[in-house]
């Protein structure tokens, strides 16, 4: 059984992740500390930088995009070891890296959909090997648990 703290943070996740103005993939994170919540980040261009994710190429849109991990992790501006993050779609291996960096020791993600894995299971695979030798706990949450949108 799925607690109600996970399935808050999890459903914090989805609504961060809704703030992206990104039309194609909005991704949540949140980092927590206990039951506290210490950071929040959503996928989308740095503070400046034109907003233009809608109309940009989709080359352009990656090369400005910071992930939601990413700014959770320089929103926090504080020291992040042994705090736990929840996210909407499972971290790429540059995100995985930072988290690992900063000493996040949980990664709560949901369960992959096939279409997702079809996408982006090689990343996932790098990613999942990096957190094992790190000693980051990968924590799959239960589609059905959550009641949650499927990852894009």
């Amino acid at each position: 059984m799925i607690s109600k703290w996970a399935v808050r943070f999890f459903q914090m996740a989805e609504l961060v992740g809704s703030w992206s103005k990104d039309p194609s993939t909005q991704v949540g994170a949140v980092i927590t500390q206990g039951n506290r919540i210490v950071s929040v980040g959503f996928n989308g261009y740095p503070h400046g930088i034109s907003d233009s994710a809608d109309t940009d190429e989709r080359e352009m849109k990656y090369l400005k995009t910071l992930h939601a991990e990413e700014n959770a992790i320089l929103f926090a501006k504080r020291d992040l070891a042994g705090c736990d993050i929840w996210v909407t779609h499972f971290p790429c291996p540059n995100c995985a890296a930072k988290i690992i960096q900063t000493g996040i020791s949980t990664v709560h993600c949901p369960e992959q959909t096939d279409d997702f894995l079809s996408r982006w299971g090689e990343k996932i695979k790098v990613s999942e090997e990096m957190f094992q030798q790190a000693g980051v706990a990968i924590d799959w949450l239960p589609l059905e648990g959550l009641a949650l949108k499927s990852p894009q």
